[in-house]
């Protein structure tokens, strides 16, 4: 992925060093297959869909409030990582920018915050346990960089394209956050069975990577960020590294299946004209919905 030389964010808070908490990223002892990651970022990119959204499901539940948010501070210029972090975000920013002036609203640019271990938040304690998340309670996207590592480390998952489709994925919770969405899938939830609401919330996460795929087009579109390498290589590690996934509540068990670099080869040949097309179903199926609102 190409991203070097392109803008930073100014929006990103660092507090990597500070009291908060244990540092370094784990599951609480949960078994979390990403195997298969690296295929779904090729679905993600040509259909908007991507299960990298369990990670969002597997945090057990809402923190307690806290009173007091962390002091703010700008990372490192020497910070490789920072950057990247920094130039991702400044890509959703222009993206969303655009898509919102495009139907008269006006986007509201979130913050995102590195922190290392634990770290106040508007909708609690956020732990790195709970991987990458979006608290609307203060509109921040928050993330341990250690989360990339475990990524590449354990289960061989690694490449910019992968490590900035979470970030991407954060933000579109932001979307839905600022459109209303997450607001009406809350209160429907709670009128709803356990069941429903858990359909609810699956639904929620199949959404944000829909809009993360939306970035994902765009952004290449206007600035060809995108590189074969980034479509390859996470299937490749995909296929020799098969890991099964805890199913989601009422969601199915099923066999994994996996793409053939050749196969993603002719499917990227197809990619522009078949993006073009199904973005544009996506946003017709969305206003049927009801759930876009500009």
């Amino acid at each position: 992925m190409k991203w070097e030389g392109n803008r930073e964010s100014d929006n990103v808070e660092d507090r990597r060093g500070e009291d908060g908490g244990g540092g370094g990223f784990g599951f609480g002892g949960r078994s979390i297959g990403l195997g298969t990651v690296a295929v779904a970022l090729v679905a993600s990119y040509f259909l908007g869909i991507n299960p990298l959204t369990m990670l969002s499901l597997l945090s057990g539940g809402s923190p307690a409030p806290v009173q007091q948010q962390a002091p703010a501070h700008k990372p490192s210029p020497n910070d490789q990582m920072a950057r990247f972090v920094a130039t991702v975000l400044a890509d959703t920013e222009d993206t969303w920018d655009k898509i919102f002036a495009a139907n008269g609203k006006q986007y509201v640019r979130p913050k995102l915050v590195l922190f290392s271990g634990s770290t106040p938040t508007a909708c609690g304690t956020g732990q790195s346990a709970t991987g990458p998340f979006y608290c609307p309670g203060d509109q921040k996207v928050y993330i341990d960089l250690s989360f990339y590592e475990l990524m590449k480390q354990r289960f061989k998952v690694s490449g910019n394209f992968a490590q900035a489709y979470v970030i991407a994925h954060e933000v579109g919770h932001h979307v839905q956050h600022l459109m209303g969405i997450s607001d009406k899938v809350d209160a429907a939830r709670r009128n709803a069975t356990e069941k429903q609401a858990n359909a609810m919330s699956v639904r929620l996460e199949l959404q944000a990577d829909c809009f993360a795929g939306v970035w994902a087009y765009h952004a290449n579109q206007a600035r060809h960020i995108l590189e074969e390498g980034d479509i390859e290589s996470g299937p490749a590690c995909g296929l020799r590294h098969r890991r099964r996934r805890p199913a989601a509540a009422g969601a199915r068990r099923g066999r994994a299946r996996f793409l053939h670099p050749r196969q993603l080869r002719a499917a990227h040949d197809l990619v522009q004209a078949r993006h073009q097309r199904r973005q544009g179903q996506r946003l017709q199926y969305l206003r049927r919905q009801g759930t876009l609102i500009f």
